[in-house]
């Protein structure tokens, strides 16, 4: 036995839903200056330790 909906959904709300403006983007990268690594803008590089051209954080290469 099918339920039946209990209001009618408007045009407006249901063209709301279907719409894609709401989506998420997918996050933005970018390379780091220094090794080339994809990183986070306006991040510390996570490989490498630099943010523009500069240590911020010591890393030991391996």
């Amino acid at each position: 036995m099918a339920i039946a909906p209990k209001r009618k959904i408007s045009k407006a709300r249901r063209d709301k839903r279907r719409s894609n403006v709401w989506k998420l983007d997918p996050p933005a990268f970018s390379k780091c200056s220094n090794c080339g690594e994809l990183k986070s803008p306006h991040k510390v590089c996570a490989a490498c330790g630099y943010y523009k051209g500069v240590e911020v954080i010591k890393k030991d290469n391996e």
